[in-house]
């Protein structure tokens, strides 16, 4: 199975997890790891060391018992705070710096960081080369297609990447106006292919493994990047890794297997978080599995309400013996 190099560094297929905030966590990246995700991106943490000692920040950074090469995602628009962050993210247990010019929230583009660096070319230039040159690390890039569709740079980005010294980039087929609205385009994405040599990995709408393989035959990329498609199917990004390289594809977890997987996942996030965040957390987690499973609606709004691990993991337990369920599964 094709592999992504990175330095020294090797992953295990050509298939990414996308970087998500408040998705990507370290219960996320080891549960998807073990379907066989190649690179897992962490969540981006900023760049601003005012924020390092948030109780978020020190969560997000956390690498321990994760499946290597680890790779820490930063945020931000001052050159210098972005060279220095890397080097202290590389200290915290970090072997890849990954730089977020993709997000496209309000609230990281107020700030002029995120996808709004794609409008100021000069500025990525400085980003990119003060951080390479801070960090003997591969340093990794996630772009958009540019500002907005009337002006997608993407190229001219992609090549400013490349001089720079950027090891792998990965293209999300939208602008940064277009936010997650409207179909990814990935026209802009091949021809980023044809105009650099380093490795390219293609995201956006990529929901299947059938999707998955035409996506990359269209785009001719190193390979993909998944992101909101994995909510809830820890197992995609290994299935589309094997149907994109020919290899058998392994089946989608049974009911009874994907109960297994969501009650492992809930005791992880309880255990990561503690006992008031890790159930208010696994509330998005368990409703995204239960958004697959016909006639779990109802089910869905009462696990909102509870308010403990406790009467989380005996609401699933319980769930699982449903006669509806139990009919599915057989």
């Amino acid at each position: 199975m094709p592999t992504l190099n990175l330095g020294p560094y090797k992953t295990t297929s050509n298939v990414a997890l996308a970087p998500m905030a408040g998705v990507t966590d370290l219960p996320f990246r080891r549960l998807c790891a073990r379907f066989n995700a190649g690179l897992l991106v962490g969540e981006m943490v900023h760049s601003d060391p005012a924020l390092r000692g948030s109780r978020k920040s020190l969560q997000r950074s956390r690498h321990d018992l994760e499946i290597a090469p680890r790779s820490v995602q930063i945020v931000g628009n001052d050159p210098h705070q972005m060279a220095e962050a890397a080097r202290y993210n590389l200290r915290c247990g970090a072997q890849i710096i990954d730089i977020n010019m993709g997000c496209p929230a309000k609230k990281v583009c107020r700030k002029a960081a995120g996808s709004a660096l794609l409008a100021d070319e000069s500025l990525v230039a400085d980003i990119l080369q003060a951080v390479v040159n801070a960090v003997e690390a591969p340093v990794t890039l996630k772009i958009r297609t540019g500002a907005d569709p009337e002006h997608r740079n993407g190229v001219s980005i992609a090549r400013i990447a490349e001089d720079a010294g950027v090891a792998l980039l990965s293209v999300h087929g939208r602008t940064r106006a277009c936010g997650f609205r409207g179909d990814a385009e990935h026209d802009t994405t091949a021809r980023i292919v044809e105009a650099v040599d380093i490795p390219v990995l293609a995201n956006g709408d990529i929901h299947t493994p059938g999707e998955a393989s035409k996506v990359l035959a269209h785009t001719g990329a190193a390979g993909l990047m998944i992101g909101r498609a994995a909510q809830g199917a820890p197992w995609l990004p290994g299935q589309i890794a094997a149907a994109v390289n020919g290899d058998p594809i392994p089946a989608t977890p049974g009911l009874e297997a994907q109960f297994a997987i969501m009650r492992s996942h809930l005791e992880e996030l309880h255990q990561f978080y503690g006992d008031i965040a890790g159930p208010r957390i696994a509330r998005k987690h368990i409703g995204w599995y239960l958004e697959g499973i016909p006639g779990c609606n109802d089910a869905r709004r009462t696990f909102n309400q509870l308010q403990t691990p406790q009467t989380q993991i005996e609401f699933l337990e319980a769930l699982l013996s449903n006669s509806h369920l139990q009919d599915l599964a057989a």
